[in-house]
């Protein structure tokens, strides 16, 4: 009878036995992956000399090779999110085409090749997807950097990843919002020739145009980290302007669809400000003795 009473106990509290188990071994997980960010955060590099750092890996090859299997690690996890942001994206294709057209105020996209609109499927999920995966691809980035830097150095590089992800968005914003509907009009009716936009070259436009100007938006963001390391400061950034306008201008050609003045100023004009929004983050962000 006694043993019948044990067993039928047993078989009653098996439920909350499994569930203690699971919240002691997610409770050690948690104390395990909290020490790891602890050791983490608290360790402090020995600052060496780049000339040291280049001999020592020149006679200890294998140390290299360490770096490079973290290096391909990190990659295949950043390629993996890729990846599935872009098929979820593809899921939403025609909502985020329908969306990609709207600065054309209705004008329909019509394709004269039999693999047009593939390609056009593709270009518009790849850039949904390095939207949705820029956040966990910068942290990819910085879990690779981080060991190689001071304690101050990866504390501010994490925090800086959701201020790059804000942003990269607001590049992209920028160009959604303000770039392309004053482009396209000038575009589609250039010299009074009316301009049928083809899926293909419409996409590739808005894609590089939202992509490259959400990259230019993350320049103020390196600016400050470079100054809080120590590697730029306010008076160089701002003694060189002059030429930092010209690059700009050199950029801004690039990227911009026709080299009118009007469409070149709505790309340069905001760089520029940016450009002085840089040197008054690295006046903000550098060390107080080189100020």
């Amino acid at each position: 009878m006694r043993k019948l009473l044990r067993n039928l106990w047993r078989i009653i509290t098996t439920p909350f036995r499994i569930i203690f188990w699971i919240f002691r071994r997610l409770g050690r997980w948690i104390r395990n992956v909290g020490s790891e960010i602890h050791s983490f955060f608290a360790e402090e590099i020995e600052d060496a000399p780049v000339g040291d750092a280049l001999s020592k890996a020149w006679d200890h090859p294998q140390e290299l090779l360490v770096h490079i299997d973290a290096l391909r690690k990190h990659l295949l996890r950043a390629v993996a999110a890729l990846v599935i942001t872009t098929a979820l994206s593809f899921t939403f294709f025609e909502q985020i085409l329908a969306f990609l057209s709207r600065p054309l105020h209705g004008e329909k996209l019509v394709a004269i090749e039999v693999t047009e609109p593939i390609g056009t499927v593709m270009k518009v999920s790849l850039l949904a997807g390095v939207a949705l995966a820029f956040p966990y691809i910068a942290i990819e980035v910085w879990l690779f950097i981080a060991p190689g830097l001071s304690r101050k150095a990866r504390i501010w590089g994490l925090l800086a990843i959701p201020i790059a992800t804000i942003f990269f968005l607001s590049g992209m914003a920028f160009a959604y919002y303000v770039m392309l509907p004053a482009a396209l009009p000038f575009l589609l009716n250039f010299m009074g020739i009316t301009t049928i936009p083809r899926p293909s070259s419409y996409i590739s436009f808005v894609t590089a145009i939202m992509f490259w100007l959400g990259v230019f938006f993350e320049f103020p963001l390196v600016v400050f980290l470079l100054a809080k390391l120590g590697l730029v400061n306010a008076s160089f950034l701002i003694k060189q302007w002059r030429l930092a306008v010209v690059i700009i201008a050199v950029i801004s050609a690039a990227i911009t669809p026709t080299v009118d003045p009007v469409n070149m100023s709505l790309v340069m004009g905001p760089m520029v400000l940016l450009y002085f929004f840089s040197v008054l983050l690295a006046k903000i962000a550098q060390p107080r003795e080189t100020t």
